[in-house]
């Protein structure tokens, strides 16, 4: 005969069943629901974090775009800044080698001047004289030193000028040089995009390292240094002028000591040929009546007898 079996273990209930249903199917469908409210935060902070990263790289390039431009137009102005300082250390090299000529010139005049006064003592007895050619002479040599004192000055000047023109040059290359390589940097930024390839996560981007320039700064810096390049240009403009003014005025006054001199020389000589020829001509004089009395004496023309 058969019996019944019956398994063991807790039985429930036809209500526990349907509560038990009620239950797995509510946390179905609240899960359901967590889930979709996830899928729908997450779809619309996919999109805002996407916009904001097309907006914020369209700003970045757009700040970038005008950085390049700051950049170039410094870059311009600079260059312009080094081809002006170029020519104008070629011009005050021209006119410091002109006053370099004019002083080795100078040397030349000297030389003769000394030349005239030593020749000149060798005059004996009572042509030994202070004429107003010696005094011209001499003149004209403290013309000369003079001269020769303000073109070294002005040589020395121009050298000096030609120091800051060069230091300022220097800065000014290697501020273009460096404007140049930022230029270069900053292009290359602007070509990535996120399909560029060699591009990586790198950790901490946004850091600013040590030493870093501010933007005002930066800009005070390039300022500051054409600025200063115009400025020594301006100088060296002057110190040409001043230059080419020096050697013109003590062209001048030589040329005028010169003259002096001259009209001195040759008043002089006028005087010593007016002086030779009457000396020559009392020499003759005195020659023939010398001739004259030695004859009358021969003759007996004073009627002298001897013993």
């Amino acid at each position: 005969m058969a019996s019944l079996s019956v398994k063991p273990g807790q039985r429930f209930t036809l209500p526990d069943w349907q509560n038990n249903a009620h239950r797995i199917s509510a946390d179905a469908e609240h899960q359901r629901s967590t889930s979709h409210q996830i899928r729908q935060e997450a779809r619309a902070l996919r999109n805002d974090t996407g916009n904001q990263a097309k907006w914020d790289e369209c700003d970045t390039r757009t700040r970038l775009k005008d950085r390049i431009t700051s950049v170039d137009r410094w870059r311009e102005v600079l260059a312009r800044c080094l081809t002006d300082i170029d020519l104008e250390i070629d011009a005050l090299t021209k006119v410091k080698e002109a006053a370099e000529d004019a002083l080795q010139a100078k040397n030349l005049c000297l030389d003769v001047a000394i030349e005239c006064l030593t020749f000149r003592e060798s005059r004996r007895d009572i042509d030994v004289v202070r004429d107003p050619v010696e005094e011209e002479l001499h003149r004209e040599v403290k013309v000369i030193e003079k001269a020769k004192k303000e073109l070294q000055q002005r040589v020395d000047e121009a050298f000096t000028q030609l120091c800051l023109l060069k230091e300022a040059r220097q800065q000014l290359n290697c501020d273009h040089r460096h404007k140049v390589e930022a230029l270069d940097l900053d292009r290359q930024c602007l070509s990535f995009n996120v399909t560029s390839g060699n591009i990586s996560f790198k950790v901490n981007p946004t850091r600013i390292p040590d030493g870093t320039t501010a933007l005002r700064e930066w800009e005070l810096n390039s300022q500051c240094n054409k600025d200063r390049a115009d400025a020594e240009m301006k100088a060296s403009i002057d110190l040409r002028g001043a230059i080419m003014l020096t050697i013109a005025q003590t062209n001048n006054e030589l040329d005028a000591q010169r003259i002096a001199t001259e009209f001195a020389l040759r008043k002089r000589i006028r005087d010593m040929e007016g002086a030779l020829s009457e000396l020559r001509w009392q020499e003759k004089n005195t020659l023939e009546e010398i001739a004259e009395m030695e004859e009358e004496i021969r003759c007996g023309g004073f009627g002298w007898k001897g013993p």
